[in-house]
């Protein structure tokens, strides 16, 4: 036999742990052709040093181009107090005096009093061009006055039907934009040029590589929440040979319009394949976020005394036309990937794809929810039953100050018992697939794990949130990988590590199923291999 690369000198993971048999990996165009001992010389012989081999890892839920963007632009991600922010922003601005606007964003909410920030401290930095910043979670947005200006926002401004303006006592726009009120502004800024588009794809697949991903489900391509359609960036990117990544496109759901958009999306879908891209997810937006109140609950929020208002937050598809939608959408072969994050949306996204088997059969579309924050006991047994993946963001499940000052208070006690709820989701049968929502959050997979096993940050001296809902190590993993890799249609071939499957590794540098569970953040990739070309490390 001879291969085309052999790594040797390795430790390697077969599914249920590191091999006591095999140190090395064969591969040829592309493939593993052998796992072993003393194999036979390749054309390139890599020696690992004794370092760990993982399968490559996928992340079942991100948004590279937007992160690109953002990373290319005026990047919030850290800035860690509003005064960090502001002299980010103005280092950005005086840096590109010719922008006509300033874009950018990834702040945290909890840097700002009350989560929200304010266009007078903007003012201050930015006193005459207009600025758009979304938040890390893009549910919200900052901007300054000139931004309110130019939209024509004011006290007599109507919020929207899907959003809210933050306003003061006296009904004046403050700054914050939340959910479809963002649009107000976003409508006005220039989209990104396709050869913006491009660089920000490609600055974000390498972003993603260093972290041992080799594929990722994209869970926003359209032009949903102001975001320019990347489709085209995809497209061009796969047939020039640029895209090394596996991936996955989430066409959205414009949740303006109903079922006429079906035959536009059957069209993306062949286009894409046309070009070797699978299209065929579909993410439909059912809600919102907790922190902003708009997460569709069924218990109401409460105030900030603890009583419940009459708030349940926002469905941006009511749950009869969600059904139909869902159940037309799997007609058509249509993977269906919903961000359902409160316990009503989850409810009611559940119903729909349980009225969409009951018209059409299993037809083994592999929808998933996405988020999964808040799931009430009676539907978590229905993931498993309706073949439901959960498709969740192990980052989020801690008790940061995010968690404990913007969302637990406001929460009644059956919502605050059932905050991600992991381990009562794998116990009952549910699939579980991890994913980041990069630039939401970060896309370090191991940063992750650590908090889906420990239920706290890395470094952090909290207390574990809800911590019977941890999981082990190699149970994350295998939600980081398999999983993952099986929401994508791909596990035949990636997420594992087996002659015959895809050279999609991640070399990293400690014995992440030994490491002490404190330290399992710590862990770093030293090499990224796709399809056995190394696209990240020496």
């Amino acid at each position: 036999m001879v291969a085309d690369l052999v790594l040797t000198n390795a430790r390697i993971h077969d599914g249920a742990g590191w091999s006591v048999t095999a140190d090395s990996i064969a591969v040829r165009a592309g493939r593993i052709v052998a796992i072993g001992s003393d194999l036979p010389a390749g054309a390139e012989v890599v020696d690992l040093g004794g370092a760990w081999v993982l399968p490559g890892f996928h992340d079942a839920h991100v948004h590279p181009v937007q992160a690109g963007l953002e990373m290319n632009a005026c990047d919030l991600t850290g800035g860690g107090d509003v005064d960090g922010y502001l002299d980010r922003i103005a280092a950005y601005a005086t840096s590109r005096p010719e922008a006509e606007w300033v874009l950018g964003g990834g702040w945290s909410m909890d840097a700002f009093p009350g989560g929200v920030p304010t266009a007078a401290a903007l003012d201050h930095v930015l006193p005459d061009r207009p600025a758009f910043l979304p938040n890390r979670d893009h549910h919200s947005a900052w901007v300054n006055t000139a931004a309110l200006r130019r939209a024509g926002i004011d006290r007599t401004t109507p919020d929207p039907s899907d959003g809210r303006i933050e306003r003061d006592v006296d009904g004046e726009p403050t700054g914050a934009l939340h959910e479809g009120a963002m649009e107000l502004v976003r409508a006005l800024v220039p989209p990104p040029t396709p050869a913006e588009q491009t660089r920000a794809l490609l600055s974000a697949q390498a972003y993603l590589h260093s972290w041992g991903i080799v594929g990722w489900q994209d869970a926003l391509v359209g032009t949903g929440l102001g975001m320019a359609d990347s489709l085209d960036t995809y497209l061009a990117a796969a047939r020039d040979g640029s895209l090394t990544a596996k991936v996955v496109t989430a066409l959205w759901w414009d949740r303006a319009r109903g079922a006429e958009q079906i035959p536009e999306l059957l069209d993306r879908r062949a286009r894409a394949a046309a070009a070797g891209i699978d299209a065929g997810s579909v993410k439909i937006m059912q809600d919102g976020v907790c922190e902003t109140f708009t997460a569709a609950v069924i218990d109401p929020y409460l105030d900030g005394h603890g009583r419940p208002t009459a708030n349940h937050g926002l469905s941006f598809i009511e749950r009869a036309d969600l059904a139909s939608y869902v159940q037309q959408l799997d007609a058509a072969d249509f993977q269906v990937h919903v961000h359902a994050l409160g316990d009503r949306a989850v409810r009611d996204s559940l119903d729909a794809i349980e009225h969409a088997a009951a018209v059409n059969g299993r037809r083994g579309n592999r929808h998933h929810l996405a988020h999964v924050q808040i799931v009430h006991p009676d539907d978590v047994p229905r993931f498993a039953a309706l073949d439901v993946t959960a498709n969740a963001q192990p980052l989020w499940a801690c008790l940061d100050e995010q968690m404990a000052d913007l969302t637990l208070p406001f929460l009644g006690t059956a919502a605050k018992e059932q905050q991600y709820v992991f381990r009562s989701l794998l116990a009952s049968g549910a699939r579980l697939a991890f994913g980041s929502d990069w630039p939401v959050s970060s896309p370090d997979p191991f940063g992750a794990m650590h908090v889906a096993v420990n239920r706290r940050s890395p470094g952090s001296d909290r207390a574990a949130l809800l911590a019977d809902q941890g999981l082990t190590v190699a149970e994350a993993l295998q939600a980081y990988t398999e999983g993952s890799a099986w929401v994508n249609r791909l596990e035949d071939v990636s997420g594992r590590i087996a002659v015959g499957a895809a050279a999609d590794l991640a070399v990293v540098d400690h014995d992440v199923l030994a490491v002490p569970v404190e330290q399992i953040g710590d862990v770093r990739v030293l090499r990224t291999y796709v399809d056995g070309r190394c696209v990240h490390g020496d």
